[in-house]
Formats: C-alpha cells, structure tokens, sequence
C-alpha cells in the first residue's frame, strides 16, 4: 500500500510519538521521510486490535510488558540480507581464519558473533565459510546469532529457504550445506550447520548484554545506519570491550568508524582491527 487509508490519520503528534518510542527503545531514528512506512507497517496491527486510531495503537505500548511491543518492534525494524552478501567480508574473514585463527582452535574454539543476523543467511554464510577454512563439516567454532526481531529469529532457526533465497550459491554449496524437498523447492541447512550456531534474541541498545565472554569476531553490518552519531558511538565502544586486541569487527559497505576513535584500526574493506 503506496498511500494513507483515509479511515485512519497519523498526525505529527503520532509519528513523533512513534519514533520517540522506537529511539527510545531500540536506539532506532526515524526521520520525516519514514511517515509513510511507519503508517503501512503499523495500520494492519491497528485493524487487527479493532482500534480507531494510532493514537488508541500508542497507549497499548505505554505498558512496556504488553504483548504488542513484540509486534511493535518487529514490524519498525528492517530485514534485509542475503548469502554471502557483501562477498569480500566472507573472503576477508576465511583469511583471517586461516592466518590467526586455527592455530588457536587447536585449544579453544573459535568464538563468532553475528549481532544482527535477521532472517539467519549471515550467520549461516559465516559458518559455511568456517566450514570451508576448516576443511570439516564440525569446525571448532561457537557462532551467537543475535536479532531483536522475534519474527526473524524463528525463521531462522528453522533455516528453511527457497530457490530464489539460495540463488547466489553454486550448486556445490547447496549440496554440501543444505538439505532439499523432493521437488528442489525449499532447501534447509543441514543440522551439522546448525548446530555451530545459537540464535537468541538481543537488544544492541540494551544496557547490558548477557554475553560473559570476548569473541574472535564479530559481524555488525547494516546496523549502524539506523543509529545517530551518539548511539553508534555507543555501540562501538561495547562492541570494542568484547573483542580481544587483534580480533576483527565487520560492518556495512555504507558505514564507517571515525579515525579519531582509538578502539580500532581500519584494515580494508570494512574490516577493523581491535586496536
């Protein structure tokens, strides 16, 4: 839907109300020009709840336990994501892997986190990668999959996908990793993938997070972008106090690190260094 449903109206009032609670929550901003995705993504809950207006939508979310929050959250927060997308990131951290890291498998494992892993093909692509640097199907490597949308989260879990979701793997790839119907319509990652992986729902904004250990690496891409300066310099420094010196953070091909910060090094590509 392009256009406003005329029965209901999102004043100002709302919109800023919306977006107060959403930055307020989840360190989302919104600006003037998300008027309209706020609207079409927001009305079918307003119609399904039977209420007359947004205004009625936003005092069901004054209580911060409702159940609605979850259907709040999960229909504000964008999802897209593909295998192996941003290709050089997964070469960059195979040669990583090979250099820094299979030496020290040989006594601990290796401890990956994908923050936001959405739909579950990031951190099923890092763990593919893994596979494959390792030369076996049960590499010792630990990967936390993280997203705060629960919707995203089941998907996956269950690691189902379709052709067209598996269209940038070679046929090799989909033989080794996945399990097809018998009709090759859907394919699901084999359960020696799976169990590399732990997918739990987290908050990035949240004071704490439950994690008690550092990682080798972790994988925040396309996250930054919908934080202000104050929250991705926020999150950066959280971020820096689980990496060890000499592991490796990934973000998104549109984002960068400011060089006035001395948490991280870039070492190409949007690739940094714990510095």
């Amino acid at each position: 839907m392009n256009t406003f449903d005329e029965t209901f109206e999102l004043t100002q009032n709302d919109f800023q109300a919306i977006a107060f609670l959403l930055y307020n929550n989840v360190g989302i901003s919104l600006s003037e020009s998300k008027k309209h995705l706020v609207y079409n993504r927001l009305i079918h809950r307003i119609r399904s709840k039977k209420l007359s207006s947004f205004k009625q939508y936003i005092h069901l979310l004054d209580d911060k336990n409702a159940p609605e929050w979850n259907y709040f959250l999960n229909a504000l927060t964008t999802n897209l994501t593909s295998f192996y997308r941003e290709p050089y990131h997964f070469e960059l951290l195979a040669e990583y892997a090979s250099k820094h890291l299979i030496h020290k498998s040989q006594t601990q494992p290796i401890k990956v986190w994908c923050s936001a892993c959405s739909t579950g093909e990031e951190a099923y692509s890092i763990a593919m990668t893994l596979i494959d640097t390792f030369g076996c199907i049960d590499p010792p490597v630990k990967i936390l999959a993280t997203d705060l949308n629960t919707d995203v989260l089941q998907r996956a879990k269950k690691g189902i996908y379709s052709v067209k979701e598996l269209e940038n793997l070679t046929d090799q790839q989909k033989k080794k990793f996945f399990n097809c119907d018998s009709k090759k319509q859907y394919f699901q990652v084999k359960k020696e993938v799976k169990a590399l992986i732990s997918f739990k729902r987290l908050n990035l904004i949240s004071k704490q997070w439950p994690m008690a250990k550092q990682f080798d690496v972790i994988f925040c891409r396309n996250v930054m972008i919908y934080f202000d300066k104050q929250t991705q310099q926020q999150l950066l420094r959280k971020l820096a106090h689980y990496l060890p010196i000499d592991a490796r953070l990934f973000i998104g091909h549109s984002e960068s690190i400011s060089t006035t910060q001395t948490a991280f090094k870039l070492m190409g590509q949007t690739m940094y260094k714990r510095v």
